[in-house]
């Protein structure tokens, strides 16, 4: 045996040992879970269903760790503005915050109200029929997990729930109204927020990298982003992230928000020029100035998160706790402590254990992301859920940020295509002259700002009218090799992810509740 074989046999081993520590870990926090709710909740008939209950809510919260934390710390991970280490940290402190601080105390015992619990036939229908929901939810997001795919955790509970449902109460139980939209988000919340947040970057561009002098245009631009993130981050913490303890509409949010957002200008701009003066004219000096934003609206995008999708660990949870200790069902149900405890530290524990394989699925896999792409996908995050509640669009924050991704990825490939047609362009007009002419012509071009390229291609095309461009040149340019930077596989992988989590969620849930129920039955 040689010692290549002896390496991928020690490096197989030891990978084998780190996910059986993970699966440990895991088990110990849901077994952890049991044996807190069995010691400390009062003794009621059929409590060991809630200590079951908890078992299953602790394995769901893992599992959004796992998933759904990796779109808010995966871009500024990808562009190497944290740390993976630094990105754990921060997001678990932050999920965990949002949950406990703003998390609220109520939450919907039916998400998104899409089945009627009226027309369940008793307490112990409903239990089961929550238990298998969150059940199938959480193993539809393992799965997604193990295969690289980010899902949005709403739809999968909301899949869970109505297939369950129809199980216990037939098609008419659900309503297809609410399901309608959900499925219209598929198609609505990529789409916009890859449309965002290639805007966002398209404007950088425009307005920074193309310049001749960068710096002077930073210095002038960047804070005016930064003010404009804080206004964007401000009014969707405010709307979202702190909803459950104070319900502000939107003029009143985003007033709050604009003061912030003129001091934190006023304050930066100085801080802005004084930095400019020690760089240089380069790309690389560009980014560096967006790391510190990019850390923020981390920070930020996991608060949010942990105060709004914690329910979607807890939510079945909380009602299943609450039909027990009150023997009926409610539209509302109160969330105890510990029930909060449980999806604030699960999402984080998740995300320590399993996270890193999403965020850098999100992060780098799909597309290089640099600071300034990463900014405008947090922007586009955060921005896009404002429009899209303003307007009564459903969408999901996964989705969006995965589409924002996606978005700066084909922009680039665009604009790296129109580029090479510029420049081959540029050397079929010169194909006559003496190459260091073509060469000195492509390093000013490179050096001009857009708009002086636009006037040099002009230039260049009337002092060639009199030699229009041979057949055999025009041909050249329609062959200019379009460079792939977004990767195909994961579109596809991704899509249908999407695609099936409602209908394999709801599929899973009916199935398991008919399980449950069996094994329940006296």
């Amino acid at each position: 045996m040689d010692l290549t074989n002896i390496n991928q046999i020690e490096h197989a081993g030891s990978s084998t040992r780190k996910e059986i520590m993970r699966v440990g870990l895991a088990l110990i926090f849901m077994i952890a879970v049991m044996l807190y709710v069995g010691n400390t909740t009062e003794p009621v008939p059929h409590h060991y269903l809630l200590i079951i209950a908890a078992f299953i809510g602790g394995y769901m919260a893992l599992n959004i760790g796992a998933n759904d934390v990796a779109n808010n710390v995966g871009p500024a991970v990808g562009s190497q503005a944290l740390t993976m280490t630094g990105a754990i940290i921060i997001a678990a402190v932050f999920e965990a915050s949002g949950a406990l601080i703003a998390g609220g105390d109520v939450v919907s015992t039916i998400k998104d109200s899409i089945i009627d619990p009226a027309m369940l036939k008793d307490t112990a229908t409903f239990i089961w029929l929550m238990m298998g929901a969150l059940l199938a939810a959480a193993i539809w997001l393992n799965i997604a997990t193990a295969f690289n795919a980010p899902v949005s955790t709403t739809h999968s509970i909301v899949g869970a729930v109505l297939g369950a449902g129809i199980a216990a109460g037939g098609f008419d139980i659900a309503d297809w109204s609410v399901m309608g939209k959900i499925a219209a988000s598929w198609v609505i919340s990529p789409i916009m927020g890859g449309i965002i947040a290639a805007a966002f970057l398209y404007l950088i561009k425009r307005t920074i990298t193309y310049q001749e002098d960068m710096l002077q245009a930073a210095a002038k631009i960047v804070p005016l982003l930064i003010a404009a993130m804080v206004w964007v981050f401000s009014t969707y913490l405010i709307m979202k992230g702190l909803k459950q303890l104070w319900k502000v509409e939107f003029l009143p949010a985003s007033s709050i928000a604009l003061a912030l957002a003129v001091t934190v200008y006023l304050v930066v701009k100085p801080m802005i020029s004084k930095a400019a003066l020690k760089m240089d004219q380069s790309k690389a000096s560009i980014n560096s100035l967006f790391t510190l934003p990019l850390i923020f609206s981390a920070a930020l995008l996991s608060f949010a998160h942990g105060a709004n999708d914690v329910a979607n660990a807890v939510g079945p949870l909380a009602a299943i706790n609450d039909a027990i200790f009150s023997g009926g069902v409610v539209s509302k149900a109160s969330i105890p402590v510990w029930v909060m405890m449980v999806g604030a530290f699960g999402i984080s524990i998740g995300l320590a254990l399993y996270g890193p394989k999403l965020i850098r699925t999100v992060g780098s896999e799909i597309t290089e992301l640099d600071k300034m792409r990463a900014f405008c996908i947090a922007m586009s995050a955060a921005f896009t859920v404002i429009v899209a509640s303003q307007l009564g669009l459903p969408v999901s924050s996964t989705h969006i940020a995965v589409g924002a991704v996606f978005g700066v990825g084909f922009l680039r490939e665009y604009l790296k295509h129109s580029d090479a047609k510029r420049i081959e362009e540029i050397k079929a007009h010169h194909e006559h002259d003496a190459p260091e002419i073509v060469d000195e012509f492509l390093r000013n071009f490179k050096k001009a700002s857009i708009e002086r390229k636009g006037q040099m291609l002009k230039e260049l095309k009337q002092a060639k009218a009199l030699s229009p461009l041979t057949k055999k040149e025009r041909k050249s340019l329609k062959k200019v090799y379009r460079k792939q930077l977004v990767k195909r596989s994961h579109i596809y992988k991704i899509a249908a992810a999407w695609i099936i989590t409602v209908p394999l969620s709801g599929v899973l849930g009916g199935l398991l509740f008919f399980t449950i129920r069996g094994m329940l039955l006296p």
